[in-house]
């Protein structure tokens, strides 16, 4: 079934709808559930928000701890370059496109029930790779940890989404996303110490150790936050069934119209048979069951990237993505090769980097919600999700300009102090910007943002894996200097995806809910 995403209201029948024959319009985000997760102390929201920023952060980790123990998992295992290479294209590829399998769980079996059987995968993967005697070993099992590490790309930004109001997103977006920004930088230093104090296979049992602590996390200390009532796939389901029913109920009554006019007697008037029509019971809302056929995703995929908003905005995403994916991969290399650092002190330098993204992800999230509440103000207490967007206009300048400064520092092999700045703006801004287009995303989709952040993560996904194989043979090619400035050039391209989406994103998106909602109407 295609799933409906209706950002502004969403059309769904109620008993008394029913009665008239007529649907009501009702705020889909505010629809009346219990014990709404909205209303909980902001002790447990808190908790809440810590859990999944520490489980987002090992599914950071996991992609680029391994980094600093290639070389000697290359010479143990007898492995070949391209078999280590393999190891973490793949393991992007399948976290970045697998969110969708635990979209559409979390919507039939919950939030909580999709953690737990993810973050299980994950400790079951990284112990396998941690005892691995062989190389196509360690690939099938980075595959395994990369599908248990997904989930929460794919749930957690739905999970605030659950807790928090509009207004509140930008800020929370920001600490949710900041833990794994961070992760990419602190995995080089943690790999490194771990690797040369132990060795490879330690990376990976200090992975399962954290992966344990997430899941007694989750298990003791998380409450579901998912509600059906406010699912737009839950709320279609419901539509459908309850059209069936009144079809049925027709038929029914033109029988019975059919057999008064044969006897001659007792005739029913069209306003009688109105006035005898059954009214959907209140019950039939909490008896609707879910199955993996009304949520399969590949309708709501192609519902969500046919929008023209949505669309600009995961591009946008995924080349911030790659281009984070491409700038830690090859500063390392760079270091490595020109500075002759070790894997310690190329992580001691990346993490620049990861505290420019979380720096960034942070304040981007809080400039983002001030300047919501301002407009939103300023237009008589009507807020529209695109009015967010206007937070990232401040970064825009500066961003293409760090990234060029970066490649022409590292072009130049200038002193290490300048790289280390460089890679803090070339973090910042950008990071500034997107954490303003991942609340936009959740906000343009409400009742299905669960599914617009999973088809945000296969987006980053795909645009990371080509980054991982382009990067290296570009940088050898053209150079640092040449590479990012090519970088620079896509970054304001993606600047001007926003800049649509801004001035053209909210006319968009009204026309393709309407032609959603005629759509399903028709069927």
């Amino acid at each position: 079934m295609q799933e409906l995403c209706d950002p502004l209201r969403q059309k769904m029948h109620s008993p008394s709808s029913a009665l008239s024959n007529e649907p009501i319009k009702l705020d889909i985000e505010h629809t009346v559930v219990e014990d709404d997760p909205r209303v909980w102390s902001n002790t447990k929201k808190t908790v809440i928000l810590f859990i999944i920023s520490g489980a987002s952060m090992f599914s950071g980790l996991a992609g680029n701890i391994q980094n600093s123990a290639n070389a000697q998992i290359e010479q143990e295992l007898h492995a070949s370059s391209g078999g280590i290479s393999l190891t973490l294209s793949l393991f992007v590829l399948v976290q970045g496109n697998l969110p969708f399998i635990w979209s559409a769980i979390s919507e039939i079996k919950g939030r909580k029930f999709a953690y737990l059987l993810s973050i299980a995968l994950f400790i079951i993967g990284s112990a396998i790779v941690a005892v691995s005697r062989t190389i196509g070993l360690v690939i099938g099992m980075r595959i395994v940890q990369a599908a248990g590490s997904s989930a929460v790309f794919a749930i957690g930004a739905a999970t605030l989404a659950d807790i928090y109001e509009s207004h509140q997103r930008g800020t929370m977006m920001g600490v949710y996303y900041s833990a794994p920004l961070l992760g990419p930088s602190l995995g080089p230093i943690f790999g490194g110490a771990l690797t040369q104090a132990l060795s490879w296979r330690a990376v990976f049992w200090f992975l399962v150790v954290w992966g344990g602590m997430i899941f007694l996390a989750f298990l003791f200390l998380f409450k579901d936050t998912f509600r059906k009532e406010r699912s737009a796939t839950y709320q279609n389901v419901l539509n459908s069934r309850l059209r069936k029913q009144q079809q049925l109920e027709a038929k029914d009554q033109s029988r019975h119209i059919s057999k008064s006019e044969v006897g001659g007697e007792n005739q029913t008037t069209s306003t009688d048979i109105e006035a005898q029509r059954t009214v959907v019971p209140s019950t039939a809302i909490k008896d609707v069951k879910l199955s993996m056929a009304d949520v399969n995703p590949f309708p709501a995929y192609f519902s969500i990237v046919s929008r023209k908003n949505n669309l600009f905005i995961l591009i946008v995403s995924g080349l911030t993505f790659a281009f984070s994916f491409s700038i830690m991969y090859t500063c390392a290399r760079t270091l490595s090769m020109h500075y002759d650092y070790d894997a310690l002190k190329i992580g001691l330098v990346l993490l620049a980097y990861g505290v420019g993204c979380v720096a960034g992800s942070i304040l981007g999230g809080r400039w983002s919600d001030r300047t919501l509440a301002r407009l939103k103000a300023a237009n008589g207490g009507v807020s529209f999700p695109e009015m967010r967007l206007e937070s990232t206009k401040i970064a825009m300048l500066w961003s293409p300009l760090s990234v060029i400064g970066y490649a022409w520092v590292c072009q130049e092999r200038v002193n290490v102090a300048a790289v280390c700045v460089m890679l803090f703006l070339a973090g910042f801004l950008p990071i500034w910007i997107y954490t303003s287009a991942l609340a936009y995303l959740v906000d343009a989709n409400i009742g299905c943002s669960s599914m617009a952040i999973a088809t945000n993560s296969s987006f980053r996904g795909l645009f990371a894996f080509v980054a991982a194989e382009i990067a290296v043979p570009l940088q050898d090619t053209i150079g640092d200097g040449g590479l990012y400035t090519i970088w620079a050039g896509l970054i304001i391209v993606a600047e001007c995806m926003i800049l649509l989406v801004l001035y053209k994103g909210r006319n968009w998106r009204e026309a393709s809910v309407e032609r959603e909602k005629q759509k399903l109407d028709a069927k």
